[in-house]
């Protein structure tokens, strides 16, 4: 009784009594005295050996039940060996028995619901443990670096294993999830390398991010019904993985992986139902969204049936299915998001449903190297980013189309860059063409028309008289060849409008002297030719006009009026036509 000295504290919502630990029997206790419980705690000078601790003890006339392992109580005790802990004992508190490397068992009583963070953490020495269907709660890095540990049984009242419960935890190669367990932390078995198998029971909800990361060894994974969330890297570097096991595919659809390292398929590629590898994919009527990264790297898959129930097909859903050879988007789907079909290198058709609404997000048909047909039924171009086919190899593809939209797909980015488009019924429309521009002269200068309206002019114009001479007389035709053709977008090219304009000189003589060269008084005559008739405009009206071959044979002669003469001939394109204007006369190449 001199040893203890008892220290008491009032509490604002309770009157409970605490002493400072007395010892018994080689055992250090924290005290309650209200409730006359007791807690095994820290030893002043450690604890070691094999440590049997009771379910009650014996203090000042009073038993006291000791119902917890508090906090560091045999921290670093590296040699302590073996311990017995009793039934009553509620708690195992935080780093209780940290860094003991010498303990190879452990036997947590079922009176246990809590283990603490840190509780086992450091235990090299253990090979298995069990824990009771007491325990609620696993906390965090409980049993963290127990690298020796090999097999592990988690009682069905566990509901939640904290993140890096069993993180490097390398032997680990079996491992029991009880049924009420709903959330797996985040590198709750990372770096478990030795595990070859885990099943997820329907009772989980999520499973953190880097849960299993670095479980190099493990094959099949068991997927239960009820999770609906996987984090980030969750089965990264899980490269040994060959099947994913599932029971409810509906659930799968829904699972929201937060990225490609998030679905164990990545490595798997195989996904098995009810024991079945799924080959021909048929999505359930009831899904409506089919989940980002859900089917990630499934190149077991060859075959996908979309019902119409779906709206939405998320990032990355598809990508990387290397088997799948077709696939056909129902007219509900409003959505495809980005990279959604990626990488689906055995991918020859697609398609698309006749929704008015639908977007087609970035990427999500690229490097689909093996497209040959693209079917879209609707009749409003969907929003398609401009990198949707990206290195799909589109310009040796077929795209069909519904009629009434042939001409919005042929000018609508990435849809114009397919080799081919067609109607859907196979049919090469006629296309449509710019008129044939027509070429006048007025008041110096040169105008196009074109019946087609908004049209871009594209002409040519070549000078004859501009050449190189070396006699003393050079001939001055001033002879211009003009060449024209109109351009549309969707339309095809016009064909190319020609005529030759050139000035006719008046009667030459020196009207004074300009720059030391004689002034030439000269009108344009604008010269035209289609199928053998000759338009001549710019001259007077009544003035004559008459063509002749090369021959001196006339081919025609007409009356100008309304400055313009036509004239019919036999002439043929190519031919030379001397046409005789009053008393002048110009050569002319007929076109």
């Amino acid at each position: 009784m001199k040893r203890l000295t008892l220290l008491f504290c009032v509490l604002i919502s309770s009157a409970w009594a605490f002493a400072d630990a007395v010892e018994i029997d080689g055992i250090y206790y924290s005290l309650i005295i209200k409730t006359k419980e007791a807690g095994v705690t820290k030893s002043p000078s450690g604890y070691s050996g094999d440590i049997i601790i009771p379910e009650e003890i014996q203090y000042g006339g009073e038993t006291y039940n000791v119902t917890s392992i508090e906090g560091f109580a045999f921290s670093s005790c590296s040699g302590l060996t073996s311990i017995v802990i009793p039934n009553g004992v509620v708690t195992i508190g935080e780093q209780a028995f940290y860094g003991c490397s010498g303990i190879t068992s452990i036997t947590i009583p079922n009176s246990v619901t809590t283990i603490s963070l840190n509780a086992f953490n450091g235990c090299s020495g253990l090979t298995s443990v069990t824990i009771p269907n007491s325990v609620t709660t696993i906390g965090r890095s409980a049993f963290k670096a127990c690298s020796n540990l090999i097999s592990v049984t988690i009682g069905n009242g566990v509901t939640s294993i904290g993140s890096s419960a069993f993180y490097r935890c390398y032997n680990l190669t079996s491992v029991t999830i009880g049924t009420a367990v709903t959330t797996i932390g985040e590198s709750a078995f990372s770096y478990c390398s030795r595990l070859t198998s885990v099943t997820i029971p329907n009772s989980v909800e999520s499973i953190g991010g880097s849960a299993f990361w670095g479980c190099s060894n493990l094959t099949s994974v068991t997927i239960g019904k009820g999770v609906k969330s996987i984090g980030s890297t969750a089965f990264t570097n899980c490269s040994s993985l060959t099947s994913v096991h599932i029971s409810d595919l509906e659930s799968w659809c829904k699972i929201g992986f937060a990225y490609s390292g998030s679905n164990p398929l990545q490595y798997a590629h195989h996904l098995f139902m009810n024991g079945k590898e799924i080959v021909d994919l048929i999505i359930p009527s009831g899904v409506t969204t089919i989940g980002s990264f859900a089917f990630y790297g499934c190149s077991g898959i060859t075959s996908i049936t979309i019902p119409n129930s779906v709206t939405t097909i998320s990032l990355n859903a598809f990508n990387g299915c290397t088997g799948l050879t077709s696939v056909s988007i129902p007219n509900s789907v409003t959505s495809i998001f980005g990279s959604a079909f990626y990488g689906c290198s055995s991918l020859t058709s697609v398609s698309l449903g006749n929704n008015d609404k639908l977007s087609i997000g970035s990427g999500v048909f690229a490097k689909c190297q093996e497209l040959t047909d693209v079917y879209c039924n609707a009749e409003t171009v969907p929003s398609t980013q401009d990198d949707a086919f990206t290195d799909s190899y589109i310009e040796y593809a077929t795209l069909y189309v519904p009629v009434v939209a042939y001409d919005n797909y042929k000018n609508t980015v990435p849809w114009s860059g397919f080799g081919k488009i067609v109607t859907l019924d196979g049919e090469l429309p006629e296309p449509k063409k710019c008129e044939m521009p027509t070429i006048s002269y007025e008041s110096g200068q040169l105008k196009f028309d074109c019946a087609t309206e908004d049209v871009e002019y594209i002409s040519e114009i070549t000078d004859t008289d501009i050449k190189k001479y070396y006699d003393s007389s050079i001939p001055l035709t001033a002879t211009y060849n003009i060449s024209v053709y109109a351009m549309k977008l969707g339309y095809d090219n016009s064909e190319v409008a020609t005529a030759t304009l050139c000035w006719i000189d008046v009667e030459p003589k020196a009207e004074g002297i300009t720059n030391s060269i004689s002034e030439v008084k000269a009108f344009p005559v604008l010269i035209r030719s289609n199928g053998g008739v000759i338009t001549v405009q710019g001259i007077d009206d009544g003035q004559q006009v008459a063509v002749y071959s090369v021959n001196g044979m006339q081919e025609g002669m007409s009356i100008c009026h309304k400055s313009m003469a036509t004239i019919t001939t036999n002439l043929q394109s190519g031919d030379i036509a001397i046409i005789k204007i009053g008393t002048k006369s110009v050569k002319f190449v007929m076109k």
